[in-house]
């Protein structure tokens, strides 16, 4: 199915302008300090970046004559908009971003009644080789820095606070590692943004560990390191198959580490945390849906702290695969909740703009027209973000 290799090692590429998002506190202040200013300079910065704001002329707080100099110093521009496109009554925002060497990424805002979840990337591409998937079948492109991913979430604060998407003024609620890219493999980068996301003003956005969800095909051992870290945000795993034999092929890091190891590693962490994670399996028809895969992934997760969140496979274009019928997903939830296994299925958001699931490529030029399978909810449908909250 899929002939591209597996990439660990971002290539090399040109490293993104010095930020202050990159910054510990003490180093933002020790370089304002460079620049001949007080180091509560820094601090007033971080206020403004983390409301979105990065024009001068805003920062009113700043003496007028080092604004400039402040800014160009340590507010870089990182993420230039090539275009927004909007799905879902304007509910659903994707943003395709042009970074400082002309890697292109994407993000997903997507406001529901009670939260408003932004979808970000960590990487150019991925290397993971998933062959379902528009972005593990780009390749990698490098990983992002700590700011280019933290950019993001701000990004999306700020549209949320100013009114850009429908339904009003509003507040971020949520952000979730399933962008482009495998967060675990750009780790160090990822952990520097959960610190940030998490931070309270005016060092960062001041989310609950609870709000943010970080996804991974299944890297053991970074799987390992972040319970090793102490946080309690929420880990989503993304499964796919419940056998090895399958997994292989359609997860290729499965042949580094197996389904029973990355579920394992799993459950450390839930043990740890006190906290479900949640279990990512996309339906395809004909290759996962059938009820003894059901049934196999109801004995791999009963009893355990799991949550099973299913979601109909997105068409990408020129794909083979489409989604699972209804009788077929209906079919499969049974089996789940029969075994004991807290199931949902997931409300598919921004389809129609390959925003979804699976679907980001960050294309700069759309020839391909995305071909829409609709697929009828099934209840009770769980929203993006919303995965610990069930």
């Amino acid at each position: 199915m899929s002939a591209l290799p597996l990439v660990f090692d971002a290539p090399r590429r040109g490293t993104p302008p010095r930020h202050l998002a990159d910054l510990t506190r003490d180093e933002a202040r020790a370089a304002v300090a460079e620049l001949g200013q007080p180091a509560f300079r820094a601090d007033q910065l971080a206020r403004h970046y983390y409301r979105g704001v990065t024009d001068p002329a805003q920062m009113t707080d700043l003496p007028a004559a080092v604004r400039g100099t402040l800014t160009e110093a340590l507010l870089p521009g990182l993420l230039t908009p090539v275009r927004h496109q909007e799905a879902d009554g304007g509910r659903t925002r994707k943003t395709l971003w042009r970074l400082h060497d002309g890697a292109l990424v994407e993000s997903v805002l997507m406001r529901y009644p009670d939260r408003a979840t932004v979808c970000i990337s960590s990487q150019a591409g991925c290397g993971m080789a998933c062959p379902f998937c528009a972005t593990g079948q780009q390749g990698l492109t490098r990983n992002l820095s700590a700011a280019e991913i933290i950019g993001q979430a701000v990004e999306a604060a700020a549209a949320m606070a100013n009114g850009d998407v429908a339904g009003g003024p509003g507040r971020l609620s949520n952000v979730v590692f399933m962008g482009m890219g495998e967060p675990l493999a750009n780790y160090p980068r990822v952990r520097k943004t959960l610190d940030a996301l998490l931070a309270p003003s005016p060092h960062g956005l001041g989310l609950s560990q609870r709000s943010v969800t970080v996804s991974t095909v299944g890297l053991v051992p970074a799987i390992r390191r972040l319970t090793d870290e102490g946080l309690n945000v929420t880990l989503a795993v993304s499964l796919h198959a419940p056998d090895d034999e399958l997994r292989d092929t359609l997860v290729p890091i499965n042949t580094r580490w197996k389904v029973g190891e990355v579920v394992d590693a799993a459950d450390a962490y839930a043990r740890r945390t006190g906290r479900r994670y949640s279990v990512e399996y996309a339906l395809i028809r004909d290759v996962n849906d059938q009820p003894f895969r059901a049934d196999l992934l109801g004995k791999l997760l009963a009893g355990k702290l799991a949550h099973v969140n299913l979601i109909p496979l997105n068409p990408t274009p020129g794909s083979k695969w489409d989604a699972s019928p209804l009788p077929a997903q209906r079919e499969f939830v049974a089996r789940l909740r029969a075994a004991g296994v807290a199931t949902t299925v997931r409300d598919t958001r921004g389809q129609d703009i390959d925003g979804a699931c699976g679907q980001l490529a960050a294309a700069d030029s759309v020839s391909v027209p995305s071909v829409a399978v609709p697929v009828p909810a099934l209840e009770p449908p769980v929203e993006l973000g919303a995965e610990s909250d069930q």
